[in-house]
């Protein structure tokens, strides 16, 4: 089975396997398919440095979401423990 996971981003440009794996990770993290099209087509327009950003954006965008989950199971476990109390 091959892995989803890329490491070597540190290489001036983005081949074309290149891209399809990143895309493929990008689908596999929950990505948008607008920050996929974009991701994409930044790629296609040779501005990979702005690629890698994007992608930085999206993964921010991804950790705000697990916050936020995170925020509601806080709030669940809370309601456990009150309920429990009473």
């Amino acid at each position: 089975m091959t892995s989803l996971y890329y490491t070597d981003m540190n290489k001036e440009t983005i081949n074309k396997a290149d891209i399809e794996m990143i895309i493929k990770n990008m689908e596999a993290a929950g990505c948008s398919s607008s920050d996929i099209d974009r991701a994409r087509a930044m790629h296609d327009e040779g501005l990979d440095k702005e690629l890698i950003s994007c992608l930085r954006k999206c993964r921010c965008s991804l950790v705000e979401e697990m916050h936020e989950t995170q925020r509601r199971v806080d709030r669940m476990d809370h309601l456990i423990r009150l309920t429990e109390r009473s």
